[in-house]
C-alpha cells in the first residue's frame, strides 16, 4: 500500500528543492508542472487539441507557453477552454503514474493543491513556508521576473498561512540543512504510521 502525500507551496517558498529531498529519501515524485510540460512537448498529448483550439500556440509540434500567455491575454474565455483540454490529460498521467508507482509513499508536488481541490485526493499534505520577506527576495533574485509579476502570480495563489494551516505537515525551507531534517521527521512518522497500518 502507498500513502499518497501532497506537496505544496507559493512561489519561490522552496517546493522544488524539498520535492527532490523526498527523492533522495525513497519517495516516488509526482510532479504537475513537469506533467505538463511533458503533455506541451512534441508528441505530447496536449498538442492536437491545441492546435485545433489554438492553431497560432503550436510551433515546431509543441506548444509555445508564450503563445499561449499572448492568447489567454487576447481573449477572455481561452484559459477555460485550454483548462478543458490539460486538466483531464494531468489527471490521466497522474493516474497512469499512481498505477507504475513501486514507492511507499508517492509525492505529489502540485502547487496549487489547494486551489484546484486536489489535497481531498491526498492522505498528508506537506506545505513548504518562509516568510514574505523572504520568499520575494529568492523570487526577485532568480532575475526571470518583474515584481509585478510576482505579485500577480501570489495574488492568485491561496494565501500562505492558509495554505500551513491546511496542512497536515510543514516545512520550514529557511536552510537546506533544516528543510532535510524537517523531511526525514515526516517520513519517519508517515513510515511508523505505514507500519502500524
Amino acid at each position: 500500500m502507498s500513502i499518497k502525500v501532497g506537496l505544496t507551496g507559493s512561489i519561490g517558498m522552496g517546493k522544488s528543492t524539498t520535492a527532490q529531498m523526498f527523492v533522495d529519501l525513497g519517495c516516488a515524485l509526482w510532479d504537475a508542472d513537469a506533467a505538463v510540460h511533458r503533455l506541451y512537448s512534441a508528441g505530447g498529448a496536449a498538442v492536437a487539441p491545441m492546435q485545433t483550439a489554438f492553431p497560432e500556440t503550436v510551433i515546431d509540434g509543441a506548444v509555445s507557453r508564450d503563445k499561449l500567455k499572448v492568447a489567454i491575454g487576447r481573449d477572455a474565455t481561452a484559459l477555460k477552454i485550454i483548462e478543458e483540454i490539460v486538466h483531464p490529460l494531468v489527471a490521466q498521467d497522474r493516474a497512469s503514474f499512481i498505477e507504475t508507482a513501486t514507492a511507499d509513499i508517492l509525492v505529489f508536488d502540485i502547487p496549487l493543491l489547494f486551489e484546484t481541490g486536489g489535497n481531498r485526493a491526498m492522505d498528508a499534505v506537506v506545505c513548504v513556508s518562509i516568510p514574505a520577506e523572504e520568499q520575494e527576495k529568492r523570487v526577485l533574485a532568480r532575475g526571470t521576473m518583474t515584481l509585478s509579476q510576482f505579485e500577480q502570480i501570489r495574488a492568485k495563489q491561496m494565501p500562505n498561512d492558509e495554505k500551513v494551516a491546511k496542512s497536515d505537515y510543514i516545512v520550514i525551507t529557511d536552510t537546506l540543512d533544516h528543510a532535510r531534517a524537517q523531511v526525514e521527521k515526516i517520513l519517519t512518522t508517515i513510515r511508523g504510521q505505514l507500519a502500524n497500518a
